[in-house]
């Protein structure tokens, strides 16, 4: 194995602009990573830190990106250029590990320019997002085209799960020993129990009910509008909390406003909180909840169902990706198989969806001691598996087996 002096991580989100998995894990990563080798991160935004072993630079928007074109396809237009700006600066660390398409191009780049091998986390893959069309217009196909490209010449790929290693295999043309499988991880000291209930107060939760929890974005991807769509079904004793900010686009945020509003009518402890929540908020909510409910209908990972296990909530979630992977049915929580159409992403039966949600909620809520038991050996699960430490030291790793190899495999 090599020696390993500096390590450089290119990614879209890294605090405080974090509103995705993806966001948190590097995040987490930099920080484990940090007790072990010196890191820079390189990030989208204005970011400025310089610690002994951690530095952050932010690169802002390329303003140009949103002139003169079709205004879906800026994001993928300013990911290409920061991506170019992140790989032409000076480098002087020994590998670049990159995190989602935003950046992967950035990492290819910087492997041609600077004769370093490159390092590839998928936290999704674009040929399974079909629906962002809806979001970037035809620019989805440059952004696929930046994932497909990054991918197949990168020295190395992690997969957050087996099933997404299965997906990367399928999808695209790559040696299998090229990619790896390293789970997502946790902090153990700070996503645990607590007794607070000041911020479920401040959001208009009752702390003296019981209440399903969701927490994520609003995108076809989560399912939230499959959530929704259960609430009539879900026990009228039960408070129901959405945590759910940031539409993907207009025509969903239009979507999610209107069912919200329906299934509210005449069914009181619809609570829904539309801005982003500071983490220790999110994890009062997580600690009080009866049951967290996670309705994605793709997911590589699922690292907010391992933030729900560590706080010792029991877990319904879809069993789809590498939530399989994470929740153990009927040891923490319970899987429901929204049993996908052929070619698609969305529900073959939407309702039969919502209505299998609403009953493993209900059952869960309705008896004390199968989600004690849940959420405790839930939180046994994470303390035993999910170490962000344990994590960081099979992606040095990783990296020590790729130094001193030679640069981007062609």
């Amino acid at each position: 194995m090599g020696t390993l002096r500096k390590v450089a991580l290119f990614t879209n989100e890294y605090p405080p602009n974090v509103y995705g998995g993806a966001g948190v894990h590097v995040e987490y990563l930099s920080r484990a990573l940090a007790k072990i080798v010196p890191v820079e991160v390189r990030c989208f935004g204005n970011q400025q830190i310089t610690e002994p072993t951690l530095s952050v630079r932010g690169y802002a928007p390329w303003e140009e990106a949103k002139q003169g074109t079709d205004p879906r396809f800026s994001g993928a237009i300013d990911a290409f250029a920061r991506s170019l700006l992140m790989a032409k600066d000076n480098l002087t660390a020994d590998i670049v590990h990159c995190h989602t398409w935003y950046t992967d191009m950035g990492g290819l780049l910087a492997s041609k320019l600077w004769g370093v091998p490159y390092v590839l986390t998928i936290h999704s893959l674009e040929p399974l997002r079909p629906w962002k069309v809806e979001q970037l217009g035809n620019a989805y196909h440059l952004s696929a085209w930046m994932e497909r490209t990054a991918i197949e010449q990168a020295d190395a790929v992690i997969a957050v799960s087996q099933e997404t290693r299965a997906d990367i295999l399928r999808l695209f043309n790559i040696a299998p020993e090229r990619v790896q499988v390293i789970y997502n991880g946790i902090d153990l000291d700070e996503y645990r129990r607590v007794d607070a209930t000041d911020a479920l107060v401040r959001y208009g939760v009752d702390p003296s009910r019981p209440y399903v929890l969701f927490v994520g974005r609003i995108t076809r991807q989560k399912g939230i509008i499959h959530l929704v769509n259960a609430i009539p079904a879900i026990d009228p004793a039960l408070q129901v909390v959405l945590c759910a900010g940031a539409p993907d686009t207009p025509e969903i945020g239009r979507e999610m406003e209107e069912r919200v509003a329906a299934v509210s009518a005449g069914r009181p402890g619809v609570i829904w909180i539309r801005e982003m929540v500071a983490r220790p908020s999110v994890i009062q909510l997580y600690s009080h909840a009866t049951v967290f409910c996670c309705p994605s209908v793709y997911e590589p990972f699922g690292i907010i169902n391992l933030e729900a296990m560590a706080c010792e909530t029991a877990v319904v979630a879809s069993a789809v990706g590498g939530i399989k992977e994470v929740v153990l049915p009927e040891e923490t929580g319970l899987l429901v198989d929204p049993v996908l159409a052929e070619g698609s992403f969305n529900p073959s039966d939407p309702a039969a969806f919502s209505a299998e949600l609403a009953r493993a909620i209900n059952r869960v809520a309705r008896d004390r001691a199968l989600r004690t038991r849940m959420g405790q050996a839930g939180r046994r699960r994470v303390e035993q598996q999910f170490s962000w430490d344990a994590i960081a030291h099979k992606t040095a790793d990783l990296y020590r087996s790729l130094v001193g190899v030679g640069g981007a495999s062609t």
